[in-house]
């Protein structure tokens, strides 16, 4: 991923920055992220998104076009331009492990340096780990419901910008996709590529046979034949036909793809069709504006369906398309910090979260406590960065992955995307916390009085 400019934030933080400055307020502070609210259409999260806040943090500079175009500005002072031309990220980072299920109010990453530096990287902080972890936690909903089918992101064309298209690849393979149609996701994050037609491919040639026979030619280990562009059952009887003709050039048709209609009664038929001509072995792949809920339509109608390309819905986070998030101040110069705001007040102080299981390796409930705390379970908050640098290799994408696929084992039936239990997962807070909070409070209402 290219390097991106700290300008690529709020102008707030920038004015607070140099306030901060002006008036010696340096002292270390933590800032922590977690999702306020769990929308009634998600029951739990998916943390993504880590490895690009680690990489942004150890490149984040100010770069003299940034200094000058502030100077431009005119509401910016020396001192301040002085201070952030060697600006940089030399404090620490702990989070959860990208790919972990994670649940309200459960931080995810922590932010310990200087006030000002800590402050600054804000925006970009939540731009990062709030649409990567949206993107996560609608596709692993999918993954849920069709554990055993191809799941391929197709999402680029109606993303919201070309990062968000590149990274909501990223995301949704970490939650379990099998890969891609996105060739620079390929390049950049080693993520299975997939593809083949367009409708414009058989609309160009004049005969349907000859757009399917010159594909199979062009690519021949890759055959994968769109049906619908005209008629789905006839486009399914010219690919059994020239099937037969293929396999004198040593040519196998992989799959065909369904697109438009009523797709789980013409998967049906064309599953007939296929066998019929001896096709067993061919795939059916169906696309065209599916989410959880049309592959649940799918899986209880029994289609005869074996892989989905999953675009629009996924990619965009449709039915939730944002989450209630923040970025929020826990302690400053040691002391708690919390806000206090009716219906939006935080947690303050460094927290750590401890997850149990039970004897069959079930999910049974999280302790989110102060982080000096111990209790039973295993620790998900662990050093990222110290001092600016990383304390160890982040996991591959691959073993975020596997991560995340084991953790699917362990979910409750509750926690399934089409279960009707009115199930709350448990997450309680230690009286320590809870003890530590009032405390905070008080103080913080009698100095504002």
């Amino acid at each position: 991923m290219q390097t991106i400019s700290p300008l690529l934030t709020d102008f707030y933080q920038l004015t607070m920055m140099q306030a901060y400055y002006d008036h010696g307020m340096e002292d270390e502070a933590v800032f922590e992220f977690f999702v306020r609210k769990l929308p009634s259409e998600r029951k739990f999260f998916v943390a993504s998104g880590l490895e690009q806040v680690v990489e942004y943090l150890e490149t984040v500079h100010f770069s003299e076009a940034d200094i000058d175009f502030l100077r431009r500005d005119g509401r910016f002072n020396e001192n301040f331009l002085n201070r952030i031309r060697d600006f940089e990220f030399s404090g620490s980072v702990d989070a959860m492990a990208e790919g972990t299920l994670f649940f309200t109010d459960e931080p995810i990453l922590r932010i310990t340096a200087p006030l000002p530096v800590a402050q600054l990287v804000e925006t970009r902080i939540i731009n990062i780990l709030q649409f990567q972890t949206l993107i996560a936690s609608k596709a692993i909903r999918m993954k849920q419901i069709m554990p055993e089918s191809t799941l391929i992101d197709y999402g680029l064309r109606r993303a919201h910008g070309a990062e968000a298209g590149l990274l909501a690849a990223r995301a949704s393979y970490i939650a379990g996709f099998t890969g891609t149609a996105t060739v620079a996701a390929g390049m950049t994050f080693s993520i299975p590529v997939y593809g083949t037609m367009a409708h414009s491919f058989i609309q160009a040639h004049l005969s349907e046979r000859k757009a399917f026979s010159d594909f199979a030619v062009s690519h021949p280990d890759n055959t994968v034949l769109l049906l619908d562009t005209y008629d789905t059952i006839r486009g399914a009887h010219k690919a059994v036909d020239l099937a037969r003709d293929l396999a004198n050039r040593n040519i196998k048709i992989k799959g065909v793809r369904l697109d438009s209609g009523d797709m789980i009664k013409l998967s049906r038929q064309v599953r007939k069709i296929l066998d019929d001509g001896g096709l067993h072995d061919v795939a059916i792949f169906a696309s065209g504006n599916l989410d959880e809920y049309a592959l649940q339509r799918f899986r209880d109608e029994a289609a005869a369906v074996d892989g989905f390309g999953i675009g629009t819905k996924m990619t965009t986070s449709a039915d939730v398309p944002y989450l209630d998030c923040a970025y929020k101040l826990v302690e400053y110069a040691g002391q708690g910090r919390r806000k206090l705001a009716q219906n939006k007040s935080t947690w303050a102080g460094r927290k750590q979260v401890f997850r149990n299981y039970g004897d069959d390796g079930t999910m049974t409930g999280d302790t989110m406590c102060l982080a000096h705390e111990l209790h039973s379970g295993e620790k998900l908050i662990n050093p990222v960065m110290q001092q600016g640098k990383r304390v160890s290799q982040l996991p591959t994408l691959d073993e975020t992955r596997t991560y995340v696929l084991k953790q699917l084992g362990t979910v409750p039936e509750g926690l399934q995307p089409d279960s009707e239990e009115d199930y709350d997962y448990p997450v309680q807070q230690s009286e320590e916390l809870v003890s530590y909070c009032d405390e905070v409070s008080k103080v913080m209402t009698r100095n504002h009085d």
